[in-house]
């Protein structure tokens, strides 16, 4: 079946086929067509589901932790300072060992108030212990989210996943879309089997006091959870193309990368306009190619160490730390830092949804070629 529709109802249609028994709601733009959608879904009967309207975003996710806990499938969905009011409840989820799956619409962190695209708000949370991962279609949106819950409820990762894609941009535009029957889905997907819950006949001690002997094994194990998880998402990956013939790649997808001298890395949205920019950087006869991120954490590290061999990196960050830079280009250089053969030019670009097109992002690789870049580069700042 096609369905042409916006990234949001993508994602309801995708959590819908997931079959969650539990979905904890509240709304926030650019994400509430999701929970609207998923809404209407449990209405109608289309989705079987325990349906429940929270006060916060914070009562969201400890809502979606507690019926995780009770052993059941759950799924909700955030975006911007209602994914930075839940900080404190991402932690307890993943160091709990809760096969969550949510959707974050990438929106900009106020103030000024702003509602457009910008990945700062999921990049700020990357070290609560939550797999992310980062579309750039309509089609990968909802091949993630099923993947999602492949992924988290192996039992060598129990952890909970964040699938991020860019507001408006991605969110309210209409794309198409193969949806596959509901037997495929199953057949990938099965019924989830728990490895531990909450069970008044079979008691057990939940998030308890634990001892300083004991916590730091527990980090420990939530870490070597995400290392299994960047291990199996590749698998995973390849079993649902077998399923569906949709591709999107693994940990990375690469583009013309066999012999490049220069490689665009992006991530999202930005990954579509890049590969418009490899094609035409390619016609002027540059070597060019592009990685775009599909697994951000636990970061790809393998896949840009395997292609660094003397090649130059320019990557478009839809973000900033502050006092660091783009993120994305901090990790890609903490992951090359024993290849000096392969430097690493970093642009800041279209924070707070400004535009970027596959012509700015050509203006950047040159930029870089022509030597004019440095250590962080703001691209297209209003004088």
């Amino acid at each position: 079946m096609i369905m042409i529709d916006t990234g949001d109802r993508i994602a309801a249609k995708a959590a819908q086929m997931a079959r969650p028994e539990f979905i904890a709601a509240y709304p926030i733009t650019p994400q509430t067509i999701i929970v609207e959608k998923t809404a209407e879904m449990v209405e109608s009967g289309e989705l079987d589901a325990e349906y429940l309207r929270v006060e916060s975003e914070h009562s969201a996710m400890v809502a979606v932790v507690g019926a995780a806990a009770t052993g059941i499938r759950t799924f909700t969905a955030t975006s911007s300072q209602g994914l930075a009011l839940m900080h404190e409840v991402l932690h307890w989820a993943a160091m709990s060992r809760l096969p969550i799956v949510m959707v974050n619409v990438n929106r900009a962190l106020g103030p000024g108030w702003n509602i457009w695209a910008d990945q700062s708000d999921s990049l700020s949370q990357r070290d609560t212990g939550w797999i992310q991962l980062y579309c750039s279609d309509g089609q990968e949106i909802f091949d993630s989210i099923i993947e999602a819950y492949r992924l988290a409820e192996l039992e060598d990762v129990q952890a909970p996943v964040m699938v991020n894609f860019d507001a408006f941009v991605m969110s309210h535009t209409s794309m198409p879309v193969e949806i596959p029957e509901q037997a495929v889905v199953d057949s990938f997907l099965p019924p989830l089997k728990p490895l531990w819950k909450i069970d008044p006949d079979d008691p057990v001690t939940f998030a308890n006091m634990i001892p300083q002997a004991y916590y730091d094994a527990m980090r420990k194990n939530l870490h070597e959870g995400l290392l299994n998880a960047k291990a199996h998402w590749p698998d995973i990956c390849r079993e649902w193309t077998s399923l569906t013939g949709f591709e999107r790649g693994g940990l990375v997808e690469e583009v013309e990368c066999e012999d490049a001298e220069w490689i665009v890395v992006a991530m999202g949205a930005f990954g579509a306009e890049a590969r418009i920019a490899v094609r035409e950087l390619r016609q002027r006869g540059l070597k060019v190619g592009l990685v775009r991120i599909r697994m951000f954490r636990p970061f790809p590290d393998e896949a840009f160490r395997r292609l660094a061999a003397g090649r130059k990196f320019v990557v478009v960050d839809r973000n900033c730390s502050a006092g660091v830079g783009g993120i994305v280009c901090s990790e890609l250089r903490s992951a090359l830092c024993r290849h000096g053969d392969s430097p690493v030019y970093g642009f800041i670009a279209g924070l707070g949804g400004r535009d970027v097109t596959y012509r700015d992002m050509c203006g950047m690789v040159e930029q870089a070629m022509n030597g004019q870049a440095s250590e962080v580069e703001w691209w297209g700042l209003q004088d």
